[in-house]
């Protein structure tokens, strides 16, 4: 941060971050289109500040004593042409002015920008989700003015806050009467429309009906000889001023839940779906809990902190609060409101207290809940669900075993049968389409669709007609670990030694598969002594049709594809050496049989690592390869 000290060392001229600077232009005219959303973000700010004022008071009531209950306030100033949007709420110290509204102090910031595509709409969302909602500010103004008093300091430690918005911001000591803090937009040129009570009215109900403390405006009269509304002294509230959550679902609009839903997540798109409920009984709780349209940029992050608001007894007390959901429901946003918890809960004791798991226990059966009538009832957005968040469900077969079931269902994959990329085939879908004598779930899993489609594995499986589940997301191998059986039917990788499609064969078919077994028994001995260091055994198959051998694991043993992904990831893998299944009715498996002694351990090799290449392995020498290849082909 670049920084210029005045003659006073209680004023600085310091310099935004660079990717504030950066974001100033997307909200600028990424969000031209939609700019009243200023208020909104700034109401919304204001809203935060009296939610955090009140759970610090707590453990110090002294810092509510005066300036009466808490609020925000909008007023405007013709003449001077602001905007003011002020709060009795925390306020802010110059660290915390320095740091909030000079950096972006959060995890991802690179990964935020690394995501932009220069669409607008798209970019649109991507600010939302990042959180920055005061810097929308820039939108409507040309110059900001903040001047805020952390609760609990003296007037004399105030500060005053001001920028353009074009690369530098100054901070100086001021004194302010009044704890909170008070925004200043002086509006550019063309935003007149923003200087009316009216207008200001329309977007705060819109935008802000359901805030739980007053948002309130100086109240308005006619005045005739002015002809035009005048301000009184009065102010008055333009919102409910009660929380949403807390209202019964039929007194509770569309909009307005879609609204609380922006208020809550700092997302600028609708909701996917959201579930409002109140559960009495052991314990008592409100839950308002919202599915996004999309995935947030950093919900891959590890350092990021995800979870829902969480409310006592309709007192603010924490942001993220993951505790109340599983992690692979970290996508879910919304708040929370018990009525038995302490006020003073920490996430320490979150983690201990039987209430918190009453609550998260009853709040994932209502997510899934509403994941499953959307999967029933309105395909085409479960379809958007899986999109975005497929990937993260799938962790919750090895997180939650009580609900394994369940997210079983909601599973979805591509498969032979569709022969598409498309993810929509149910395991349920699968159990109906069982050929006659099968009672197993197939599957194959790859670095992408396009290899595990071309799998040598399949070949058996294409010629008889049976589906094959295709799977190439990163945590497939993890979920499958966990993910053994469905509906009864077990789940069997098409690539494991122990495959067992003898119920699929007739008895011609049998009796062929034992007679060629012993036919070829000579050259499996050959192969196995030749590829003693490579292979752990040889044996003739008959799941390969059109490829001449392919590699396996045994059932219990990692498959190649998870030791390349551990590899991959510098995570120790254990070296296990595969098993080399051989096609007898191959032109090139014949061509070996008939290799003479000088020639048959280059044969050998070239089956071998023609298998692990077809798999989607690396060879150690690569060199080594194409100069075999070369020699054996010109004999």
């Amino acid at each position: 941060m670049n920084q210029t000290t005045s003659s006073s060392d209680a004023s600085q001229t310091l310099g935004f971050q660079a990717e504030v600077k950066q974001l100033l232009h997307l909200m600028i005219h990424s969000l031209y289109s939609n700019k009243e959303i200023f208020l909104r973000e700034l109401v919304s700010n204001a809203s935060d500040a009296c939610d955090k004022l009140r759970f610090e008071a707590i453990d110090q009531p002294a810092l509510l004593d005066g300036e009466g209950e808490l609020h925000v306030r909008v007023d405007f100033d013709k003449a001077a042409r602001t905007i003011t949007i002020s709060d009795n709420g925390v306020g802010l110290s110059r660290e915390e002015a320095v740091a909030n509204l000079g950096t972006i102090a959060r995890s991802g910031t690179r990964e935020f920008f690394s995501k932009l595509t220069g669409d607008k709409q798209k970019d649109a969302q991507l600010i939302g989700q990042f959180g920055v909602g005061f810097y929308s500010s820039f939108i409507v103004a040309d110059k900001v003015t903040v001047r805020s008093r952390r609760a609990g300091a003296p007037a004399d430690q105030g500060i005053i806050w001001e920028s353009d918005g074009q690369g530098e911001f100054t901070i100086a000591a001021s004194e302010k009467a009044t704890r909170g803090t008070d925004v200043v937009l002086h509006l550019r040129a063309d935003e007149d429309e923003f200087l009316s009570g009216w207008k200001l009215r329309e977007v705060l109900r819109r935008y802000s009906d359901h805030i739980s403390l007053p948002v309130q405006m100086l109240k308005e009269e006619w005045d005739k000889d002015k002809s035009e509304q005048v301000k009184t002294d009065e102010w008055e509230s333009v919102n409910q001023a009660n929380a949403l959550w807390t209202r019964s679902k039929s007194e509770v609009s569309d909009e307005q839940y879609r609204e609380f839903y922006k208020h809550v997540s700092h997302d600028f798109d609708d909701p996917l779906a959201w579930t409002h409920n109140r559960v009495e009984g052991r314990s008592e709780y409100t839950q308002l809990l919202y599915v996004p349209k999309h995935a947030p940029f950093d919900m891959w992050d590890r350092d990021a902190r995800r979870g829902v608001k969480l409310y006592v007894k309709r007192v603010f007390i924490m942001d993220d609060a993951e505790q109340m959901l599983p992690s692979y429901l970290r996508f879910v946003r919304g708040v929370i409101d018990s009525a038995d918890l302490p006020l003073n809960v920490s996430r320490e004791l979150l983690q201990e207290s039987r209430d918190v798991k009453a609550i998260r226990e009853g709040s994932t059966k209502r997510i899934l809940s509403l994941l499953e009538d959307l999967a029933e009832n309105k395909k085409e957005d479960y379809a958007t669900f899986w999109t975005e968040f497929g990937q993260v469900l799938k962790e919750g077969t090895g997180e939650d075993s009580g609900n394994i079931e369940r997210i079983a269902k909601l599973l979805r994959f591509a498969s032979t049968y569709e022969d598409s990329d498309a993810q929509t085939v149910t395991l349920a879908d699968y159990v109906t389409r069982f050929k006659d004598g099968q009672d197993k779930i197939y599957y194959v899993t790859a670095d992408s669709y396009t290899a595990g489609r071309n799998s040598p594995h399949l070949e058996i499986f294409r010629k008889k007609g049976i589906e094959v589940l295709v799977l190439w997301d990163r945590v497939d191998e993890w979920m499958l670990s966990h993910l053994r059986e469905f509906d009864g039917k077990q789940l069997v990788s098409v690539a494991k030694g122990g495959l067992d499609l003898e119920a699929l064969a007739d008895e011609q078919e049998k009796k062929h598969q034992t007679e060629v077994a012993e036919q070829f028994k000579p050259l499996v001995e050959r192969l196995q002594e030749a590829l003693k260091d490579r292979v752990k055994e040889v044996r003739v198959t008959l799941r390969l049709v059109d490829s001449p051998s392919c590699v396996v694991v045994g059932q219990n043993d990692l498959s190649p594809h998870l030791q390349r992904m551990l590899k991959a990831a510098g995570q120790a893998a254990p070296n296990v050496l595969p098993v080399l299944e051989i096609n007898p009715e191959h032109a090139l498996v014949k061509r070996v049989q008939s290799a003479t002694d000088d020639s048959f351990s280059e044969w050998a090799n070239l089956l071998f690592e023609q298998a692990m290449l077809a798999d989607g392995a690396q060879l150690p020498d690569p060199t080594a390869f194409v100069s075999r290849v070369n020699r054996l082909l010109l004999g």
